[in-house]
C-alpha cells in the first residue's frame, strides 16, 4: 500500500515572536490575503480522497477557503500548552526561564502542565497511522505549525529534538508518502 499525505500549515497572521501559545484567533486580514495568494498552488489538493483539519479557527477557515471541505480531527489539535496558553515564549521565559529551558531540552518535560513534546508527537503519529487509507490514495490536512512539525518528526522516525529544527512556513505544504510505519518525505518543484 502506498499513499500520499500532504500537510498544509495554517497561516499565523502575526509574527512568530508575537505568537501566543495555543492562540486560536480567527484569520486576520493579512492571513486571508496570504490564503488568497497561495490558493492557486493549494486548491488542487482538494482532489484528495480524505480532507482533514485541526479544530482551530484558522485551520478550519483555511481548509474551507481552499475548497477542502475538511473534517475536523481532534487528534490534530494544537499542542496543549497548559498554563502557558495565551502567553508568548518571551513572557514565559521572563517569568520562569528554568521551565522554558527544561521544556526545550527534554522531550518528556511539560512544565506548563499540558502535553510534553513526546506526547504531541505520539498523538499526531497515532492519528497518521490510523487513517483509512486505500492504496494509491491521497490525504490533505490543514493544521497548526506545531502539529505539522510533530507529524514530520514522527513520519521520519527522527529524534524528538529534531522538532525544533523543522520550520513549516505559513501555507507551506509538506508531503509524506508510504504507509503506516514507513513514511518518506517527498519534495517537489513548484508548479
Amino acid at each position: 500500500m502506498h499513499v500520499r499525505v500532504t500537510l498544509v500549515t495554517a497561516p499565523l497572521g502575526t509574527s512568530r515572536l508575537a505568537e501566543r501559545f495555543a492562540d486560536d484567533r480567527p484569520l486576520d486580514q493579512a492571513a486571508w490575503h496570504a490564503v488568497q495568494l497561495a490558493s492557486h498552488a493549494l486548491v488542487p489538493l482538494s482532489a484528495a480522497d480524505l480532507r482533514y483539519c485541526s479544530p482551530t479557527h484558522r485551520s478550519r477557515a483555511t481548509g474551507d477557503a481552499l475548497g477542502f471541505a475538511p473534517l475536523v480531527q481532534p487528534a490534530l489539535s494544537d499542542w496543549d500548552m497548559g498554563g502557558w496558553r495565551g502567553l508568548t515564549l518571551g513572557e514565559v521565559a521572563a517569568h520562569d526561564p528554568r521551565a522554558v529551558d527544561a521544556w526545550l531540552r527534554d522531550p518528556r518535560a511539560a512544565p506548563h502542565g499540558g502535553e510534553s513534546l513526546l506526547d504531541l508527537v505520539t498523538r499526531v503519529g497515532g492519528w497518521l497511522d490510523t487513517r483509512p487509507f486505500e492504496d494509491g490514495g491521497a490525504l490533505v490536512a490543514v493544521a497548526e505549525p506545531a502539529v505539522v512539525r510533530a507529524l514530520l518528526v514522527y513520519a521520519l522516525k527522527a529524534p524528538p529534538a529534531t522538532y525544533w529544527n523543522v520550520d513549516p512556513g505559513p501555507l507551506s505544504a509538506a508531503t509524506v508518502t508510504g504507509h503506516p510505519g514507513r513514511w518518506s518525505l517527498r519534495m517537489e518543484a513548484p508548479r
